[in-house]
């Protein structure tokens, strides 16, 4: 076979668009080009895929290779889909059975050695895998994170020399992860700790009990911040909806989500000389301005 597909999602904004990842093999001078407008990122995967393969042993065909990122008009980036280009590159020249790719969608990050490495964004792509109806196989790193997506089949890969082995043998393992923790209060700020401001702390009280909006108003240094940040701790904790739609913004951040604060009130303190582009993200890219969109059209 000298054609092989595999299912992957993109990290647009909020959403993960499904892309499907084309690799064809074709006689002709050696080489990889990737197309399907990628960013700088993804087309430097072509160098880490092939050290991967080497690495782990397979051989890397030396025929022209192309790789179709589709849908065509959609941006893509970041390292999410060395995975699926080295796994299309084997299935297409036979060293692994394609149809053990026919019911999955895979995201990963290649290091030269053949570790998958973590990616941003894996709980918008489990929701929207389960949603589908396909197994998601991401890195080991993500799984705990994705399995926040309820109903979402998981298989975990570690490294690819594992994974391709796995594939030759039967069906992938399901991932196990253990399940979210309960909130807890532990490493919150407490508004026990706030001697005086005795109106501030009461107004923080009724506010957290009614669920009411609150603006403080002060000179510097008067105690403004310190005491936002315990409401946090007066706040209950979040329903499973409004911790899910928490968690997916965390995880396409730069930080990433954290799996022990399911359930925990977010608290964020920008600086006061930040623009509203810079509460939204930052940039000019796409991204930016579907969420500026999505804004001005909630009000």
């Amino acid at each position: 076979m000298s054609l092989a597909t595999v299912l992957s999602r993109a990290q647009n904004g909020l959403a993960a668009d499904l892309v499907t990842v084309e690799v064809h093999l074709a006689p002709g001078l050696p080489g990889l080009s990737i197309v399907g407008l990628p960013e700088a990122a993804v087309r430097e995967s072509r160098d880490r895929v092939k050290a991967a393969i080497a690495t782990c042993g397979y051989k890397f065909p030396n025929r022209r290779i192309t790789v179709n990122l589709a849908p065509a008009d959609l941006p893509k980036e970041g390292g999410r889909f060395d995975l699926p280009i080295a796994l299309g590159v084997l299935a297409a020249s036979g060293q692994i059975p394609v149809e053990r790719l026919a019911t999955l969608e895979v995201l990963g990050e290649l290091s030269l050695s053949g570790e998958v490495r973590s990616i941003k964004g894996a709980l918008p792509a489990a929701l929207k895998a389960a949603q589908a109806g396909r197994a998601l196989l991401l890195p080991q790193a993500n799984v705990a994170e994705a399995a926040l997506a309820g109903g979402a089949t998981l298989h975990a890969a570690l490294h690819l020399a594992a994974l391709a082995a796995e594939l030759h043998t039967g069906p992938l393992p399901p991932a196990a992860s253990p399940p979210p923790a309960a909130p807890s209060q532990q490493g919150m700020a407490d508004l026990a700790e706030i001697r005086g401001q005795f109106q501030a702390k009461r107004a923080l009280e009724v506010a957290a009990a009614g669920g009411h909006s609150l603006l403080m108003l002060g000179p510097p240094g008067s105690g403004k911040s310190m005491l936002a940040q315990r409401l946090q701790g007066l706040l209950p904790p979040l329903t499973d909806e409004e911790a899910l739609e928490v968690a997916t913004v965390a995880s396409i951040s730069t930080a990433g989500f954290d799996p022990s604060r399911w359930g925990v009130p977010p608290y964020r303190a920008p600086h006061h000389t930040a623009s509203g582009v810079a509460l939204v993200g930052g940039g000019s890219d796409k991204h930016l301005k579907m969420r500026l969109n999505s804004v001005n059209a909630t009000g």
